[in-house]
């Protein structure tokens, strides 16, 4: 008969092999970090040496786009134009943007066509602004961001500094409750495990992109077919983001927690919901690359905590001689998993200027982790078919 213990040993001995080749990853991807480019300023003072077009994709969203159309109309030049592109929305949007058009001629309303099969309607709407774009930058801007004064000349200069073709901007988190501040950052760092810090250096097959607030050169967006190329896509603004820099684009991810806020999801609920529908990026990667993505963070995100709980008292709780584990296995154990734990931790201290309030939630976010895990997993599994108030056919077009 063969013992049990030595095949328990020799499966906590994969286990921890396999914690340690992912946070070897995991700290490779965090390293560059360190020389990471300060958040973005805004940059009041206007210029007039470029345009810029900004599009705001609309679909019911008058209870929240009079903050960003507001914030808007404070951006000098480079602004050149709003193009609010509204999906027929019955809301009172379309009454509402009119009335911020008739305050400034640069806002314009514009009602796009039926939605064609295979599009997602975001991106349907970002290709019809697209099309009637006439400045040489093209700026994507959510309904339920609030634009900082200053915006659109940081993000110019910001793109003009790096050189960058397209460029995108991690927001400040605004107005969210308790209870999103306890789950919500542990959902965000299964991102930034999985591709990297904003503001430093990533492969063109991680990048990460954030559709809040986008920036193209539009002779870059149309020599690639605009908008198309994530037509099918429910995280269009990776897939596009990651299209154009496997194509030679220079792409970059930058901080923008000073120049613009975003209150997404009205309640945690909405946010388990909504979010953790597209923040898998599956349509934004190959099947294998986002299934081992989903295995580190179980592995150097959700289990250390309680893999660590679990070693400390079998080390003081049960004597060396009934213990089930040699001493050296449960020394391993215990040291890789209280590393993995304070990289976690120091995750809160480095993320914390993305959010506008924090409190006792924020800081214990990281014991929702799991839950973040089994989000990532569940959503990893299945395939969307609605999104914001549209249903969808099992089957989008490819991207």
């Amino acid at each position: 008969m063969i013992d049990a213990v030595p095949w328990s040993s020799l499966g906590v001995a994969s286990f921890l092999v396999g914690q340690a080749l992912c946070l070897m990853v995991l700290v490779s991807r965090l390293a560059p970090g360190r020389s990471r480019r300060p958040p973005v300023s805004p940059r009041l003072a206007p210029r007039d040496d470029t345009t810029v077009s900004v599009i705001v994709a609309t679909l019911n969203e008058a209870h929240r786009i009079g903050p960003c159309l507001d914030g808007l109309l404070q951006q000098p030049a480079p602004l050149l134009e709003v193009l609010v592109v509204d999906s027929r929305s019955r809301d009172g949007t379309p009454e509402l943007v009119q009335t911020y058009a008739d305050r400034d001629p640069r806002i314009r309303l514009i009602t796009d066509d039926p939605l064609p099969p295979g599009w997602v309607g975001k991106v349907w709407a970002l290709q019809t602004g697209l099309q009637a774009a006439r400045g040489a930058w093209v700026l994507g801007i959510d309904a339920d961001t609030v634009p900082a004064a200053g915006l659109v000349g940081g993000v110019i200069d910001a793109a003009e500094r790096d050189r960058f073709d397209v460029v995108s901007f991690s927001p400040r988190f605004a107005g969210q409750t308790a209870a999103e501040r306890l789950v919500q950052p542990a959902m965000l760092v299964t991102l930034v495990y999985r591709t990297g810090a904003a503001g430093a250096e990533q492969q063109p097959d991680r990048v990460l992109a954030n559709g809040q607030c986008f920036l193209a050169r539009r002779a870059v967006l149309e020599q690639h077919g605009g908008y198309a190329v994530a037509r099918g896509s429910f995280s269009d603004d990776v897939t596009l983001a990651r299209h154009l820099a496997m194509h030679g684009a220079r792409v970059g991810f930058l901080d923008g927690s000073r120049i613009i806020e975003v209150r997404a999801y009205a309640t945690l609920r909405e946010m388990w919901r909504e979010w953790g529908r597209s923040f898998d990026l599956k349509d934004s990667a190959s099947r294998v690359q986002g299934w081992l993505d989903v295995v580190l963070v179980w592995l150097v995100q959700a289990l250390p905590l309680p893999v660590l709980l679990g070693g400390v008292l079998l080390w003081f709780g049960a004597p060396a001689a009934l213990s089930p584990y040699p001493q050296w296995l449960l020394v391993a154990l215990i040291a890789t998993n209280s590393f993995a734990v304070l990289l976690r931790i120091l995750m809160l201290w480095v993320l914390r200027t993305s959010y506008h309030e924090r409190g006792v939630t924020y800081w214990l976010s990281w014991l929702s982790d799991a839950a973040a895990a089994w989000r990532l997993t569940m959503s990893m599994a299945r395939t969307p078919r609605s999104w914001r108030g549209r249903r969808y056919a099992s089957e989008r077009a490819p991207v």
